[in-house]
């Protein structure tokens, strides 16, 4: 009898023939994923003088297809600290894992020590780093909001290469392009962070989703948000836009079936 695992349930060769083994590869290299699937778009995030609001739309979509509408793609992780996923949703799930984990591990651990934003974001860098070399890279970009060792406001991004930077407003997709120029006329340095108040860090970061459902083909009006303060996290999963209307289309030219 044969043992080998590629011959198990298959008909005898004697009576048969041969199998057909082509379809193992095994004389191929080994292969990863080397596109996002289903994917989620921007996450924006905005520091203020108590800690950092992040906010992140529900949608996940396969190609053009709004397929996914309620995919939460803000994580909380050791009562400090959020991590907003863009990117490929599979590879989200992985790294979720991978850090709840990691945050198990540091609640049973007897240091004494605890987890904080920027340990995750250090943390989050070395496993992006790691993937891009072994050229299976985690097909994410990801911002890290929260508190550091000092109890101050962090905010800081790592993508799929490992690279990473911090600023006083970050966001990723399009929200680079569209959410960016309005996060920093709020707070264009870090001397304006420290006169930003919660109220006003939320109100612009509600408004950059806004802009973003309407520019953005791969958003929804339904979202989540978190605001990270010393006094913990307050995250909410199942906001929606307000006042937001496509009634204003009616006045462009070149909508529906204007003729002057």
């Amino acid at each position: 009898m044969n043992h080998l695992p590629q011959s198990w349930g298959r008909p005898r060769d004697d009576i048969y023939g041969a199998y057909d083994h082509s379809y193992l590869q095994s004389n191929g290299p080994n292969q990863h994923t080397q596109s996002p699937i289903v994917t989620g778009t921007s996450v924006i995030a905005l520091k203020f003088k108590d800690g950092v609001v992040i906010a992140a739309d529900n949608l996940a979509s396969y190609g053009s297809l709004a397929r996914f509408t309620d995919v939460k793609r803000l994580r909380s992780f050791a009562d400090s600290s959020i991590v907003g996923f863009g990117g490929d949703v599979s590879d989200m799930q992985y790294l979720d894992r991978l850090l709840s984990s990691l945050d198990t591990r540091e609640a049973y651990c007897s240091s004494g020590h605890s987890l904080n934003a920027q340990n995750l974001h250090t943390y989050l860098a070395k496993v992006f780093y790691k993937r891009r070399s072994e050229f299976s890279p985690l097909w994410n970009q990801v911002l890290v909001a929260g508190l550091d060792a000092e109890s101050k406001p962090f905010l800081a991004s790592a993508d799929l290469l490992g690279t990473t930077f911090s600023a006083p407003s970050l966001a990723t997709g399009f929200g680079a392009h569209l959410a960016q120029p309005l996060l920093r006329k709020v707070a264009p340095d870090e001397d304006a962070v420290a006169k930003l108040s919660e109220e006003e860090a939320v109100q612009a970061v509600k408004e950059s989703m806004k802009v973003l459902f309407y520019r953005d083909a791969r958003s929804l009006d339904k979202y989540s948000i978190a605001v990270v303060t010393k006094a913990g996290i307050r995250l909410k999963e199942d906001e929606k836009l307000e006042n937001q209307s496509w009634a204003f289309a009616d006045k462009i030219r070149g909508y529906g079936t204007q003729v002057n």
